[in-house]
């Protein structure tokens, strides 16, 4: 008979214990033992998984055992860093090809065309501030690219049709009512949703709870390491959001944590204001062009005031307040961050709905000042917006100076 993983039974256990443990007595069908949960077979094969289907006579309590495929082994291929950002790839392009199509239905081809021109002419200065800021955090390449296409493809997509909808249901049981509810709570609470799912995915799989073990490396990450310990390089940066140790827990988060969180939460508002922009832009710019070819059909003289529409859209959305979206979402970004690596109970369970919270609230108060006319527009924008900016360029100097100060560790 076959013995037991280790060869000998456990000395702690009585001997007529050990003897049961290193020789099972056979099932009445005839069936083979499987090893104990978290064992491995000779050969490589799988993990399996213990679940009862029956009783063994002469013991009590005891139940018969069958493999069942974990998860894990069924989903074996998207575990691959290759397959798994070939996945992503092909789902963010899908849903880019999607959101062209349906701003394409709103715009035209021409409204497109210029909506996607006049929305790009902002972006270098938002994505250049946040790399100004990323000299703290640090945040790798491939995180703020995917972030960037999560933004202005999927974000984007998932808004649009969920705004949509939202908004139909709204004007169809509460009329105008319903449409003032759809732009001040339904849109912010459904885009800020969507933006922050990116910030979900990157940070949770990297921070495990708190005094949970970290997994063993695997045999290519060891052959990895000796042959980087061989050639003397350097090793890999720690994560951006490490969990205090289990023996003494960190009272704050660390500043390039916050940092991180900021500029993962701007890089996604960023790509997600960019196709807001193009729409907003493209609308704009297809009305004044039907007006004016309707103008030029009465006889009246085109002139360059025709496009007044295109050029408030592009001033309010593109001059005055380019960064109001990644505010929003930076915030949120803050406040996850904080709940993943404070030390703090109260802040970990009160950083993320905190943050999320304030954006939205944020977000609903900008979008209602736009139905307040002009004065109240820059009243709301002079007494919210730009204090609010302002706090979060002091946070981005504050994280900067302390790196300045700080010698440069491995976290």
């Amino acid at each position: 008979m076959s013995s037991p993983p280790g060869g000998k039974a456990s000395p702690s256990l009585p001997v007529g214990a050990a003897a049961m443990a290193a020789d099972p007595p056979p099932s009445p069908t005839g069936a083979r033992s499987f090893p104990e949960p978290g064992a491995h077979r000779s050969g490589g094969l799988s993990r399996v998984r213990l679940s009862a289907v029956g009783r063994i006579p002469g013991q009590r309590g005891a139940r018969a055992v069958r493999a069942v495929p974990s998860l894990a082994r069924r989903l074996w291929p998207l575990r691959r860093p290759a397959v798994s950002s070939a996945v992503v790839a092909l789902a963010l392009a899908g849903s880019g090809v999607l959101i062209l199509h349906l701003v394409q239905r709103q715009t035209g081809t021409a409204g497109l065309l210029v909506g996607l021109g006049l929305a790009l002419l902002p972006l270098p200065f938002v994505l250049g501030s946040l790399a100004w800021l990323n000299q703290t955090a640090r945040v790798p390449i491939r995180h703020t690219l995917f972030c960037l296409a999560w933004g202005a493809c999927a974000a984007t997509t998932v808004a649009i049709l969920a705004n949509g909808w939202a908004s139909d249901f709204l004007i169809a049981h509460r009329g105008a009512r319903g449409e003032t509810w759809g732009s001040e709570f339904a849109t912010p609470l459904i885009e800020e949703v969507a933006k922050g799912s990116a910030l979900l995915m990157l940070l949770l799989p990297l921070r495990r709870q708190h005094g949970e073990p970290a997994r063993p490396p695997g045999r290519l990450r060891r052959l990895r390491r000796r042959l980087r310990r061989r050639r003397g390089a350097p090793e890999r940066p720690a994560a951006l959001f490490r969990p205090a140790p289990a023996g003494r827990q960190r009272a704050r988060s660390r500043p390039r944590t916050l940092a991180a969180g900021a500029v993962l939460g701007g890089v996604t508002a960023s790509g997600f204001a960019f196709t807001e922009n193009a729409l907003y832009l493209g609308r704009a710019f297809t009305a004044d062009r039907q007006a004016r070819l309707d103008a030029i059909g009465l006889g009246r003289t085109p002139s360059l005031r025709d496009f007044d529409g295109t050029v408030h859209t592009f001033v309010l959305r593109a001059l005055l307040s380019p960064f109001a979206h990644p505010l929003f979402t930076a915030l949120a970004g803050i406040g996850l961050a904080v709940t993943l690596t404070t030390g703090r109970r109260w802040a970990a369970r009160l950083g993320a709905p905190a943050g999320l919270l304030l954006a939205m609230g944020l977000h609903g108060v900008w979008n209602a000042a736009a139905g307040l006319g002009t004065d109240g527009f820059l009243l709301v924008y002079g007494l919210v917006m730009v204090p609010c900016f302002a706090a979060l360029v002091c946070f981005a100097v504050w994280a900067q100076t302390r790196r300045t100060r700080q010698p440069t560790g491995p976290g």
